[in-house]
């Protein structure tokens, strides 16, 4: 019987970073994830904004993580080769009496220990981005905010965590767990796992994890936010990600540019029952593109590609719940992580290790392999370091996915790394194959061929994700 110091259940960027940070200890660490890959809930459907700490109500768990994780993700988006850039953010008033609510966002940033914060007027910011619309009364600057792309940073985390000797389990879902003598029995699709230690990091479901539990009970409500996303052609009508100020339901709608140069609007805020319902809606699309133009009159719609919406976990009480249950020993949430939570989730991981560590007397390794390589982006190589590569690999000179420019190597790549790609999502979010102007409509047949033939399988049991979202049907003979 194979037996753990921690498990580790789910696998998006929450669960991932806090991986990676207790693969720092002599510790024999497994991640559950009940999908087939990593970054496929909450993480895969966000905006991709490090947020710069102004926004989170001083004191909370919630400022202390964020400041700490953008202090992080400026560090590691080097170190773990993902993609990010700091690209400064706006919060706009539209009305002098608006105003008094930017110094109050300014006045709650400076005490979470954010440094860099400014009030413009509305002429100052439209000297900055002259797209913004002339009702524009005022602005708050943070220009060390950022825009990450969160597939990628979560990908590397989990990358990195396995690399240091982390094992992963996919499609293998908790059905229960029960408190042993010595630590907790996880049933799971795949049969009993054993552990000292559980670490809640489900997302969504980390309310019904926590209450096979502990009887401190929580409830987290799946918030849908819906976006629109444009195509590179409009990537610079704003260079910096604009908000506008926040309601009780969250920041808001905003205009941004994404780590990969779309242009991105949304997203609303609706709460529903459904922890799994991502459906996007005719009337809710068009009320986020109304309320953007509110920010940027001419934001150019005529260049949507696409459209998709996501889920936050949201609980009551608008902070994280950080920490070992009060009435479960070695039970340690990392639940209620909704937005900063991308921006936070470095520092969630270097916490939760830290106390985990701290509880099992772990010692730290000597042999932590810091760094890890992401696959080349071939379309952003200068010709030398092009040519060169494609003289080692003539499968980076061939292009697959026109739109994006991504070759066969870097499908390959995808596929054969740490933890490849087991699904054609699973593709596209390691090298964006597919993400580009005709979604995939070229380039899929080809993908196809490659994952059923790295993988050993036939093209009919290709996935989009999970078992059971195969693309295609063999005809009856």
């Amino acid at each position: 019987m194979t037996r753990y110091d921690v498990v580790v259940i789910g696998a998006g960027v929450t669960g991932s970073a806090i991986a990676r940070e207790l693969a720092r200890y002599k510790l024999k660490t497994l991640v559950l994830e009940k999908e087939e890959d990593v970054c496929s809930g909450t993480s895969k459907a966000n905006s991709g904004i490090v947020h710069g700490g102004f926004d989170a109500k001083e004191g909370t768990m919630m400022a202390r993580m964020n400041v700490r994780g953008a202090e992080l993700i400026r560090k590691l988006h080097r170190t773990l080769d993902f993609t990010y850039r700091e690209n400064g953010s706006m919060v706009l008033a539209f009305s002098e009496a608006d105003l008094p609510g930017l110094e109050e966002l300014k006045r709650r940033g400076e005490a979470n220990g954010v440094t860099d914060l400014s009030i413009l007027t509305g002429d100052e910011a439209r000297q900055l981005e002259p797209a913004l619309s002339g009702e524009v009364a005022g602005a708050l600057l943070s220009p060390s905010a950022g825009i990450v792309c969160p597939f990628s940073m979560t990908i590397a985390f989990a990358e990195n965590a396995a690399d240091n000797g982390v094992e992963f389990s996919f499609l293998n879902a908790v059905k229960n767990i029960e408190k042993t003598g010595d630590g907790y029995k996880i049933e799971a699709e795949k049969g009993d796992i054993y552990t000292k230690t559980v670490v809640n990091a489900a997302g969504l479901y980390s309310d019904k994890i926590n209450d096979m539990v502990s009887s401190r009970h929580f409830t987290i409500v799946p918030r849908r936010g819906e976006y629109v996303l444009m195509d590179r052609e409009v990537g610079d009508l704003v260079s910096h990600t604009i908000f506008q100020l926040p309601t009780r339901l969250g920041k808001g709608v905003l205009v941004t540019p994404t780590a990969h140069g779309n242009l991105l609007v949304g997203p609303n805020a609706q709460d529903i029952g459904d922890k799994e319902d991502t459906e996007t809606t005719a009337e809710g699309i068009e009320d986020i593109k109304r309320r953007a133009l509110l920010s940027v009159p001419t934001v150019p719609y005529n260049k949507t590609i696409t459209g998709f919406a996501g889920l936050r976990a949201h609980e009551e009480h608008h902070d994280f719940i950080l920490g070992e249950a009060e009435d479960a020993e070695f039970f340690f949430n990392a639940a209620a992580i909704e937005s900063p939570g991308l921006t936070s989730a470095p520092a969630i991981g270097e916490y939760m290790a830290e106390l985990i560590a701290g509880r099992l007397g772990a010692e730290k390794k000597e042999s932590f392999i810091e760094t890890r390589t992401g696959i080349p982006q071939v379309a952003k190589l200068d010709p030398k370091e092009r040519a060169e590569l494609i003289a080692k690999r003539p499968e980076y000179g061939t292009i697959v996915c026109r739109c994006e420019s991504i070759s066969e190597g870097e499908i390959l790549d995808a596929i054969n790394r740490t933890l490849g790609a087991k699904s054609m999502d699973g593709i596209k979010r390691r090298v964006r194959q597919g993400m580009g102007r005709c979604q995939a409509g070229f380039c899929t047949p080809r993908a196809v061929e490659l994952l059923a033939r790295e993988l050993g399988i036939s093209p009919e049991e290709v996935t989009k994700n999970r078992p059971g979202s195969e693309l295609l049907i063999k005809e009856a003979e």
